[in-house]
């Protein structure tokens, strides 16, 4: 093991509901209707565009690119609002967890979120520039469960440090609270971790390991028992 790259939502922050009841505001403005029980059992872990626009597909037979693009904004308008009142919080062993990990691994983040509430999230913890690449929806386009975000981020990784040994995909460390986004990780090629953060456990069983938490883990541990 080389490199972990951790899901952000569910996984570092806390923020899944939150995320939901601004996302669900949106849709009731567009006329569409998401309940908590097929946010959790269909779409969590994809991508807010991937989501909106099976809705949408749903309701009419087509995407209208016009009304998708309304309710992105407005679902990322309430999303800034919300936060700017109440911040988005960490799970409690998530600073633990990246400090042990952030020397002897290159860590990275792979959301479905956008950029700017992944940075937000992170500003002013001391993990902040642990992660070496961050990459958001505002750079992939194509979500998860399809294994792009992460392909792209292996790449971005090896951009960064571009000379041999180049980092590959058996070699990375995936980190996962939802299953599209053990899909993803899985048809990547790279091992997957998932914490029942979001999901009880028995619904993980795609993932490679499946822990409550990452609490007093040690990366290094993760390492002998996924590799």
């Amino acid at each position: 093991m080389r490199a972990i790259i951790f899901d952000f939502n569910g996984v570092i922050a806390d923020d899944e509901m939150t995320h939901l009841a601004c996302f669900q505001e949106a849709l009731n403005e567009a006329g569409l209707t998401l309940s908590k029980e097929e946010y959790y059992g269909t779409y969590l872990g994809m991508d807010e565009r991937t989501c909106a626009a099976a809705l949408l597909t749903r309701r009419d037979g087509t995407c209208d690119q016009a009304t998708h693009a309304r309710i992105i904004e407005r679902k990322a308008a309430l999303f800034h609002d919300h936060t700017a009142t109440h911040p988005a919080t960490l799970f409690p062993w998530v600073i633990g967890f990246v400090e042990r990990a952030a020397g002897p691994y290159r860590l990275a983040i792979a959301s479905g979120g956008k950029r700017e509430q992944i940075r937000s999230a992170l500003a002013g913890y001391p993990i902040e520039p642990a992660f070496e690449v961050i990459v958001s929806a505002d750079e992939c386009d194509i979500g998860k469960p399809d294994p792009a975000i992460y392909e792209y981020t292996l790449r971005q990784l090896n951009a960064k440090r571009p000379r041999p040994p180049l980092l590959r995909a058996n070699e990375c460390l995936v980190i996962e609270d939802s299953r599209a986004g053990i899909q993803a990780g899985v048809r990547a090629r790279m091992r997957v971790l998932a914490v029942a953060t979001t999901y009880p456990a028995s619904e993980l069983t795609a993932a490679h390991l499946v822990l409550p938490a990452l609490d007093g883990v040690d990366p290094a541990d993760l390492a002998r028992r996924l590799f």
